[in-house]
């Protein structure tokens, strides 16, 4: 089969087109031709820093976590797929996993779910890690109706899926983003688009909340901005975040009462606990998804198999709207 392969790591220039042996499905697996995978930034992360991440795989390596495509065969006690089921799934591209950039992909049957009717293979290969970080996050902070939530980077990859979940699920969203496509793609999906360049959190907090903070706070950009997300939150309110990589001061977070919770949505690939948890979740999107409440943006650039390169020098340009996607079929 053809495939994108990584012989050491480093810049996006690593990537080298080979022909490797197809693999043999194994029991519990199952066998997936790729029509399509998304390029995300753990993605790009595992190939630049390598062994200084515990889960980078070994080399030679293929990448990729996220796919969608076709059931080309079915491991033994797997009874929910058959040959020739559509399905999506996150999978691969990490330890021992191998990755989505080829033509077919060994997937553990409770890491994927059938790809949702309505979307088209590149559509649903967008979804699968950012919609499992985006549900599992607003699902840990209690999302419910009537609540007022605010999403901090609703125009990337998991903060726009976390906008269309949280208004699914009844909230009032409110979204950071840059001022042009940023803040017109916010609106677009229903939110208010909040310019966190010209307001200060205190402004927004007072004009949106009356000066009380928002319910929940869904943090796709973490790190320093946790600040933020910790002084827009009300009180007892419910933070989550995908990105908790820092040294923080927490006395505000006690004076609140603040709930925090890290999500971090690979946890059950690189321990092999908890895998049936993705599969339900993924099933429970393409329900969403097939009602009309989720649909994911893809970036207009269109990448082919041996163009993987380009894909992670695109998404590493900050200059993609929506998920990146190389189309391997």
């Amino acid at each position: 089969m053809k495939a994108m392969v990584i012989r050491e790591f480093g810049g996006a220039e690593v990537f080298e087109s080979a022909e490797l042996a197809k693999p043999e499905v194994k029991a519990g697996n199952v066998l997936v031709r790729v029509a399509a995978t998304s390029v995300n930034t753990i993605d790009m992360m595992i190939r630049e820093m390598g062994e200084a991440l515990p889960f980078a795989p070994k080399l030679p390596g293929v990448l990729g976590m996220d796919f969608a495509g076709t059931v080309a065969a079915v491991g033994e006690g797997v009874t929910e797929f058959v040959v020739g089921d559509e399905v999506y799934g996150c999978a691969g591209g990490l330890g021992e996993l191998q990755g989505a950039l080829a033509e077919y992909i060994p997937a553990d049957a409770r890491l994927i779910a059938h790809k949702p009717k309505n979307l088209s293979m590149r559509e649903a290969a967008a979804i699968p890690l950012v919609g499992i970080t985006a549900y599992e996050g607003l699902m840990r902070a209690g999302i419910s109706s009537g609540q007022k939530v605010l999403v901090h980077g609703g125009a990337g990859g998991v903060g726009h899926i976390a906008v269309q979940l949280a208004r699914h699920f009844g909230a009032e969203v409110f979204a950071t983003g840059a001022q042009g496509k940023q803040a017109e793609l916010i609106q677009k999906l229903g939110a208010t688009a909040i310019d966190f360049k010209a307001e200060s959190v205190a402004d927004y907090v007072a004009n949106y909340t009356q000066g009380n903070g928002f319910d929940l706070v869904f943090d796709s950009v973490g790190g320093a901005n946790l600040n933020n997300s910790i002084e827009a939150a009300k009180l007892n309110g419910q933070i989550a975040t995908t990105l908790a990589l820092l040294e923080l001061d927490l006395s505000m977070v006690h004076m609140k009462g603040l709930s925090l919770h890290v999500v971090f949505m690979l946890l059950p690939m690189i321990h092999n606990i908890g895998r049936e948890a993705h599969g339900k979740i993924l099933r429970e999107l393409a329900n969403i998804a097939e009602a009309g409440a989720l649909t994911p943006v893809l970036d207009s650039k269109r990448f082919a198999l041996a163009e993987a390169a380009q894909a992670h020098t695109h998404l590493a340009s900050g200059q993609a709207i929506g998920k990146v996607v190389v189309e391997v079929e």
